[in-house]
C-alpha cells in the first residue's frame, strides 16, 4: 500500500497529472469554440447555400407521430454536423502540432544559435563530440 502512495505522489508532483487535467480543460474549451465557430459562423452561410436547408433538421423518418406514438426517425442531418465538427478540430489540432513541432524541431537542433537549446539536447550534443573525438584517437593509434 505505501509503495502504491508512493506512486501515486510521484505522478502527481512529476506534474503529469496536472498537465493532463490542463490539456483535458483546455480541450474541452476548445471543443466548445469550434462547435460554436461550425454552428454560428459555417453552417449558415452553408444553408444560404442550400436554399436554407439546415443540416441538422435534415432526418430520415422511420415512423411518423401520431396520437400517443413519437416519431421515429434517423438525424443524419446532426451527424453530418458532427462530421464537420470533427474535420475542422481535426484539421486544427494538425496545424497546431505542426506548428509546435517545428519550433521544438528547432530547439532541440544544437546548431541553431537563434532558439535555445534545451539542457539534455546540449548534454547529448557534447556526449557526441567527445564519442567522436575519441573514436578520431582510437583511429590513429591503430
Amino acid at each position: 500500500m505505501a509503495s502504491l502512495y508512493q506512486e501515486f505522489k510521484n505522478f502527481a508532483i512529476k506534474g503529469n497529472m496536472i498537465d493532463m487535467a490542463v490539456g483535458i480543460i483546455i480541450g474541452t474549451a476548445f471543443n466548445n469554440v469550434v462547435s460554436t465557430l461550425v454552428k454560428k459562423v459555417v453552417m449558415p452561410p452553408l444553408s444560404l447555400l442550400t436554399d436554407d436547408v439546415r443540416l441538422g433538421d435534415k432526418k430520415y423518418i422511420l415512423r411518423q407521430a401520431a396520437e400517443g406514438v413519437d416519431e421515429v426517425a434517423i438525424g443524419y442531418g446532426e451527424l453530418m454536423e458532427v462530421l464537420i465538427d470533427f474535420v475542422i478540430i481535426a484539421f486544427t489540432i494538425f496545424v497546431v502540432i505542426k506548428f509546435i513541432n517545428r519550433f521544438k524541431k528547432k530547439s532541440e537542433d544544437p546548431k541553431n544559435k537563434t532558439v535555445e537549446t534545451p539542457k539534455n539536447i546540449e548534454l547529448l550534443s557534447n556526449i557526441e563530440k567527445l564519442m567522436e573525438e575519441q573514436n578520431a584517437m582510437l583511429k590513429k593509434k591503430q
